[in-house]
């Protein structure tokens, strides 16, 4: 808790002093976001994997901490504005470590950052390649290490989907993007399923699925 109120006191700070367009810190900024993404995926937050009498007991005393950082690194994302294409692609893996947390409200609040990724770089350079790659790599990187499950690959996709059906120019790229992506998800999450499977056809199947 005195950890949070810290980062919070650092946040209200850069947004003070370091995001208008003359005092624009990029490192500060930088070191924010990894500060409070670390903070957020410690294990002593992660309430999952507590015995449920651990879990009331800090729910009761703290909150999810992990939820109200979240909240708080969303927030101090939009308030970047035009700074935000400084931040892609290098911070997509942070973000998407985030919203991988299994808290179904951190994640509703925090999927939509993707979507704001897309348009921004869409606006800077007509295409969100970068931001594709980036989330593809990444996130098979996190579902091997054990992250992400069915009902995050629910969420991304109908998120991410109402977000670019809206969108003028992203609606068309957008949704094949989405689609794209939850495939992959399917297939990596089936074959973190099937790594310890004693038949050796079925993991082989996945693998050839996933390449």
């Amino acid at each position: 808790r005195v950890f949070l109120r810290a980062i919070n006191q650092y946040a209200d700070m850069l947004n003070k002093k370091f995001l208008d367009q003359t005092n624009f810190e990029l490192q500060l900024w930088n070191n924010y976001f990894h500060l409070a993404v670390a903070f957020l995926t410690q294990e002593s937050l992660q309430l999952e994997n507590f015995s449920s009498a651990k879990r009331t007991k800090i729910l009761n005393k703290y909150g999810d901490m992990r939820r109200q950082i979240g909240f708080e690194i969303r927030d101090m994302w939009y308030n970047l504005g035009q700074h935000k294409i400084k931040f892609i692609p290098e911070m997509v893996g942070p973000i998407l470590e985030m919203t991988l947390i299994p808290e179904t409200e951190l994640r509703k609040a925090t999927i939509p950052i993707f979507f704001d990724m897309m348009q921004c770089e869409f606006h800077s350079t007509r295409s969100f390649q970068r931001f594709e790659n980036e989330i593809i790599t990444k996130l098979d990187h996190e579902v091997e290490g054990g992250r992400g499950d069915e009902q995050y690959k629910v969420l991304f996709d109908k998120i991410l989907l109402e977000h670019c059906r809206k969108h003028k120019y992203l609606a068309k790229s957008g949704e094949t993007f989405v689609k794209l992506v939850v495939r992959l998800m399917e297939r990596l999450l089936d074959y973190r399923t099937i790594m310890h499977d004693e038949n050796k056809e079925n993991r082989m199947s996945c693998t050839v699925n996933v390449l």
